[in-house]
């Protein structure tokens, strides 16, 4: 599975490798690790998705057969909380039924063992190129029938303007920016405000409460939803 290594100016810094074989999992990290990438290694489901939920990673390479939790269940939970970090799933299974299972359960690419290095290495620098594409500022973000115009400094709802301070606005940006994913109260602290995240303080639920009042108004659909031990997701499901 040796390769040679591409150019290291354009890639993702953070992985999290979950793989139950040691060999393997020795190997990849050494590989990637040599590659310029910063690996963690979970050898089980559960492990895994107990990292994964963290937010710290900027890619998943996950096995498809674990011990504790399958691949296929790791990556259903946590497309179900919301979490979109993107996967990259490297199997024995081959199969066209188990390629579509795993594109289906949320997987931005499935690779299938034996592969080549370089091929891992490729597919990782695409997935990246698609993700700097798709988190390209833009200065108009939309969520449903929610707006948010940075040059204007507006927000509105259905048609109508929200009365939101400088403070709520980038509030809002930040999770328009990440909508459809959790980000929990430390990363709005450190994005938002730029500070360290201080657990003695309610002002990150204050102005999120604050924030709901105004876009969540009555007859409206819920956009800014409550992940129990988790934080905050603003998306269009519940």
């Amino acid at each position: 599975m040796a390769g040679e290594r591409p150019d290291c100016e354009h890639r993702w810094r953070r992985i999290l490798l979950v793989e139950d074989d040691v060999a393997t999992a020795s190997f990849l990290e050494a590989e990637l690790a040599g590659n310029g990438y910063a690996v963690e290694w979970a050898s089980d489901g559960l492990a895994g998705l107990a990292r994964a939920r963290s937010g710290d990673f900027d890619v998943l390479v996950l096995d498809r057969m674990l011990p504790r939790m399958d691949g296929l269940t790791l990556l259903e939970t946590l497309r179900a909380e919301g979490i979109g970090t993107p996967v990259i799933f490297l199997s024995a299974i081959g199969s066209t039924d188990e390629r579509v299972r795993g594109l289906r359960a949320g997987s931005d690419d499935y690779l299938v063992k034996p592969f080549a290095m370089s091929e891992l290495l490729a597919r990782l620098e695409v997935s990246h190129r698609r993700s700097a594409a798709a988190s390209t500022p833009a200065t108009r973000l939309e969520c449903g029938d929610l707006t948010l115009d940075l040059l204007a400094s507006r927000a509105d709802r259905a048609g109508k303007p929200l009365l939101l301070q400088s403070r709520a606005l980038q509030l809002l940006e930040f999770l328009m920016r990440n909508q459809g994913r959790v980000v929990t109260r430390s990363m709005i602290f450190e994005k938002v405000w730029s500070l360290d995240f201080d657990p003695g303080t309610n002002v990150i639920d204050v102005y999120v409460s604050n924030l709901r009042r105004e876009i969540d108004r009555p007859g409206l659909a819920p956009l800014l939803h409550t992940v129990r031990g988790a934080g905050y997701r603003l998306g269009t499901s519940a």
